[in-house]
């Protein structure tokens, strides 16, 4: 957590790249969006959108043209999301600020983003997490993979009771739950 905190002091750049790789990890893995994020480079933030989409898809991103336009679109926040996060008042009004200004972020996307630079009160709730509640009958498994709105907020809010009663944030009890369904601590 302490490494995700000192992210947050990071150059633009550097944050804006971070952004790019959470709005990679969307239905993708984040191993394989690691090292597109790694090879791209400062791409994320120069290169023109048909050219950031023929790159990602030769290093097989599976939605190229899609991501590339979220990229571009998002460049125009680049020098402001440190200064906007920062002036939020808590991590929920960080978090529905960048669903309502990065396209492509949703909340799953914007949480890990957060946690990624930080801000640890808001949940990365992914199907590993919701497999994970779901066996030990924490919740009922949802019929489909992507979670409205509504029922994200609904997993969150037990989340973060359980966080509460085991004395950490929800950023801290996403990792341990993550590492305990996939045996992997990645970013």
């Amino acid at each position: 957590m302490k490494e995700f905190k000192a992210k947050r002091a990071q150059s633009e750049d550097e944050v804006f790249s971070e952004l790019c790789f959470c709005l990679l990890t969307a239905n993708y893995s984040a191993e394989r969006a690691m090292v597109i994020q790694n090879e791209i480079g400062d791409g994320f933030i120069i290169l023109p959108r048909l050219r950031l989409a023929k790159k990602l898809k030769q290093l097989g991103y599976r939605f190229p043209n899609a991501r590339a336009r979220y990229i571009v679109e998002a460049r125009k926040h680049r020098s402001k999301i440190r200064s906007t996060l920062t002036s939020a008042p808590n991590d929920a009004e960080r978090r529905e600020w960048l669903v309502e200004n990065v396209l492509g972020l949703g909340y799953k996307e914007a949480s890990h983003f957060l946690r990624n630079i930080g801000y640890s009160d808001v949940a990365i709730i992914d199907f590993h997490i919701v497999d994970l509640l779901a066996s030990r009958k924490i919740i009922k498994k949802p019929k489909n993979k992507s979670l409205p709105h509504k029922r994200y907020l609904e997993i969150e809010r037990v989340l973060a009771s359980l966080a509460e009663r085991a004395n950490l944030s929800q950023g801290e009890l996403d990792l341990y739950l993550w590492y305990m369904e996939t045996g992997k601590v990645l970013k």
